[in-house]
């Protein structure tokens, strides 16, 4: 008992003693360390920094406690691991992609905290300041935090193109940081939270940059200067750009998925197929808002800058420093590497400049020059019209005889920049996708290729009619002046320049019309260029096909059109057929340019389309190596007419030809090349009387003799052609129908009634000068005219016997002979006796022998033969 009652006693001290035991400690004060402040400066030129929470990151057992346990129970809290952690958790809840517990406005807000001090200086983000140490070292070592805040991370976003991969991934997060809250990017936080307090509260987290955009005129410069550096520091990738990139996700999903994000590649693609049928309309209107910005502001064209530095350096003179201060530097720098595209040196400038002359071609409001000229007329003619698709652009060139002086000349050099691509004709290249696809898919782009080979392809049955009538406006468009046709621009530069240099003003906004151009086709066979050749013949193909080509011809004609034509639908030839059908109803204006063109057909087979293909056996057959132009193959046909297998339908269509060869000398190049002067000098007034009656060609067989030796050379062609192949009443032989319907007999004809076979006339009428009988006096010119001239001499030439006469004098004064032979002042011959019996039998064998080398010489002999025609094409 006593033993028990000592052990109660004993406890119950134990316990008081435990009891009084806390109290005791709490009365003694324990002294404890507090830790110093960690300090980064792992980059000692930016200053350095406090660690936030010690470590560099949101504190673990805080606000953030639950969430970091729940969703980062792996990471290592420091360097900002587990902020990284947490936001990668509440982007994914923003995203509907989180199932279960959320991470909690309390923590959301600490780790903004984090955020907002880590933004001040680089050293306190410690993985962005590792990664960078280098970079920083190389590019931004005179950026100093401590003086700037937020100076050094701004200096590696400016670089962002020159960094590491490793520097470039962390500048990039902090970037993506600033898309989802501005208060992370310290100078933008520091210069617009007022303005966001003031004008844009009560927003949910995120918008407060587009509604201080939306606001921009409430907002202060300082802000303002802030947001436009934002702007232009996360241009490049689509990621940055948070209301782009959610407007556009399901387009880029679609057209876009494996293109890597950066250097605006993405907001590329997406541009390239802004068209297509199934791209959103939301993504559209916001993307071309972007390229609104970009377009009028050239410090927001990041792939354009980085692409084309050194371009503008080396080629143009300039830099981006120089184009950013100075305004009218910048218009023009882009003017030069646009006009040099072929000379620039980096393919990856090329394709940024060829981008944006595409969408300056389907947008007026990406030409900035355009837009701004023609902002007054667009108002007055094309208010209703939607921008895009080019619809705005083709109002203007509906209305383009109405509009202001200075949107025109705009316009039209909107016009000369897109002629050099298909991509740049927009409404035409989306009507002829399918063509492009099927008849031209093996032409490369640019220099107007695609466009050429359309042109050609527009005969082809198979072509739609959408977009032959595209190709067909861009012909007539082209045939207005000679710099809207690239290729032709190009090629003939340098002739236009020595060949016309008067023919157009070069003053801003003049147009040249057809001048130009019709000078080049004057002076052709001057063009030694052979690239400039083929394109003025191209454009004389264009001429022929459809009068529209021909601006002159279409104005001159516009009348007559009307009157004689209205119905007929232009293209292959036909308004020009039924114009010439109607030739004599025609204005004196509208017949000129009509009969100039017809003209000009002839030099060349191939723009006479129906005898080209009537005649193509022939052509085969007889002038296989003939090259074609000057009348070559023409001339090479008509020599072979008399052949025996040559074709029918052939030859009545070149009898054709000739016919309007004989009626008027504009249609024999020959004639026409070599006589232009002889013209103008005799035969002035007849030059005014041109209506197909061989007026001026009678005027020069009339003044023959006083010609120059080609004029007389190509006259006697003519003319022989003429009697060759002559038929009754024809303008140019009229003065020889009595003689060969007296002279001629009637089996020269190839049938009763019928034309006389070829060069049976010539051959009679030859014959019947030669025998001495009696021809008209016009038509025995006529036919000495087509004589050759060594054959022509024996009759064209008296003075021939007077010299003859004072040689034999000569003669004779020195033999000392008495008895008078010759008589020089009358220029006569006297013999006698035995003397005289030699003369005359001397005088008749010279004459038989002279007369029959005459008719010879003249007509050949009875046998078949070759016509040959010394002639200029037709």
């Amino acid at each position: 008992m006593r033993t028990t009652l000592l052990a109660l006693v004993l406890g119950a001290h134990l316990i008081l003693a435990s009891a009084d035991a806390p109290a005791a400690a709490a009365t003694a004060p324990v002294k404890k360390e507090v830790a110093p402040p960690k300090i980064s400066n792992t980059i000692p030129s930016a200053g350095s920094a406090e660690l936030y929470n010690g470590n560099g990151d949101v504190s673990e057992t805080g606000d953030c406690s639950g969430d970091a346990k729940a969703a980062c129970k792996d990471v290592i809290a420091g360097e900002g691991r587990l902020a990284n952690c947490l936001t990668k958790r509440i982007r994914a809840q923003r995203q509907g992609n989180v199932v279960g517990r959320k991470v909690v406005d309390k923590c959301i807000e600490a780790l903004a905290a984090f955020k907002i001090d880590r933004s001040k200086k680089i050293n306190k983000d410690v993985s962005l300041a590792k990664a960078c140490k280098d970079d920083v070292d190389k590019l931004c070592k005179d950026a100093n935090d401590d003086n700037a805040p937020g100076s050094v991370i701004s200096c590696l976003i400016e670089k962002k193109p020159k960094l590491t991969a490793s520097c470039s991934a962390e500048v990039f997060r902090t970037q993506q940081e600033v898309a989802e809250d501005y208060r992370f990017d310290y100078k933008l936080f520091t210069a617009c939270k007022d303005d966001v307090r003031n004008v844009c509260k009560d927003l949910e987290q995120g918008e407060e940059l587009e509604c201080l955009a939306q606001k921009r005129i409430h907002v202060s410069w300082e802000c303002q200067n802030q947001m436009f550096r934002n702007e232009e520091e996360t241009s490049d990738d689509i990621r940055l750009s948070t209301r782009l990139f959610k407007k556009c996700l399901t387009d880029q999903q679609k057209f876009c998925s494996d293109v890597e994000p950066g250097h605006m590649r993405v907001q590329e693609c997406l541009e390239d197929n802004i068209e297509e049928a199934d791209f959103s309309a939301e993504c559209k209107i916001e993307l071309e808002g972007v390229i609104a910005k970009r377009v009028a502001d050239f410090r927001l064209d990041t792939a354009l800058r980085e692409a084309c530095e050194s371009d503008l350096k080396d080629t143009c003179g300039t830099t981006l420093k120089e184009m950013d201060e100075d305004d009218n530097l910048r218009k023009s720098a882009l003017d030069c590497l646009q006009s040099l595209q072929d000379e620039l040196a980096s393919d990856r400038c090329k394709a940024e400049i060829h981008r944006r002359l595409v969408r300056a071609a389907r947008d007026i409001r990406f030409d900035e020059v355009l837009a701004t000229a023609c902002t007054d007329d667009r108002n007055r003619f094309c208010s209703e019209v939607q921008p895009g698709s080019a619809r705005v652009i083709r109002c203007l060139q509906d209305n383009r005889n109405s509009l202001d002086q200075k949107c025109a000349a705009a316009l039209f050099d909107h016009e000369v920049k897109m002629a050099e691509d298909i991509d740049f004709k927009f409404p035409m290249k989306r009507a002829c996708a399918w063509e492009i696809s099927s008849f031209c898919k093996n032409v490369p782009h640019g220099h107007a290729r695609i466009v050429r080979c359309l042109e050609d392809q527009i005969d082809n049955t198979d072509m739609s009619k959408e977009c032959k009538d595209e190709v067909m406006k861009d012909m007539n468009r082209m045939a207005q002046d000679y710099r809207l046709n690239w290729r032709l621009n190009l090629a003939c530069e340098a002739e236009i320049q020595k060949l016309c240099p008067n023919a157009c003003s070069n003053a801003p906004g003049v147009t040249c019309g057809g001048l130009v151009l019709q000078c080049l086709q004057d002076k052709q066979d001057n063009i030694t260029n052979a690239a400039c050749q083929d394109e003025v013949f191209y454009y004389e193909l264009m001429e022929v096909t459809d009068f529209r080509n021909d601006v002159i011809l279409a104005e001159a004609c516009r009348n007559d059109v009307g009157s004689y034509c209205k119905d007929v639908e232009p293209g292959e030839g036909r308004v020009h057929q039924c114009l010439r059908y109607n030739k004599e109803k025609l204005s004196e204006q509208c017949r000129n340019e009509e009969m100039k063109l017809a003209a000009l057909e002839y030099r060349d087979i191939r723009l006479r389309p129906k005898l080209n293909k009537l005649c193509s056996e022939e052509k085969a057959v007889y002038c296989k190596n003939v090259k074609p132009g000057k009348a070559r193959v023409i001339k090479c046909l008509m020599e072979n007419m008399a052949q025996p297998n040559f074709g029918e339908e052939c030859k009545e269509e070149l009898q054709k030809r000739e016919d309007m060869m004989k009626s008027d000398y504009r249609y024999d190049i020959g004639v026409f090349t070599n006589c232009e002067s002889d013209v103008d000098t005799y035969c002035k007034d007849a030059k005014t009387k041109l209506r197909g009656n061989a007026t001026v060609l009678k005027c020069l067989a009339d003044n023959f003799k006083s010609l120059a030796e080609q004029c007389q050379t190509e006259m006697s062609r003519a003319v022989r052609l003429a009697l060759w192949d002559y038929k009754p009443g024809a303008a140019l032989t009229t003065a020889c129908d009595a003689d060969v319907e007296a002279q001629c007999p009637r089996g020269s004809r190839s049938r009763s009634g019928a034309v006389f076979t070829i060069g049976a006339v010539g051959r009679c009428l030859s014959k019947t000068l030669v025998e001495g009988k009696r021809l008209d006096n016009k038509c025995r010119a006529l036919v000495l005219v087509a004589a050759p001239k060594d054959a022509r001499v024996y009759y064209d030439h008296p003075e021939s016997m007077s010299a003859l006469i004072q040689k034999i004098a000569q003669v004779q004064q020195a033999a000392g002979l008495e008895s008078v032979l010759v008589d020089t002042d009358s220029s006569t011959v006297t013999v006698t006796g035995w003397v005289a019996l030699a003369c005359i039998i001397s005088l008749i064998i010279v004459f038989i022998g002279g007369a029959v080398m005459f008719y010879k010489r003249l007509v050949g002999t009875e046998k078949p033969h070759t016509l040959h025609i010394k002639s200029g094409d037709a």
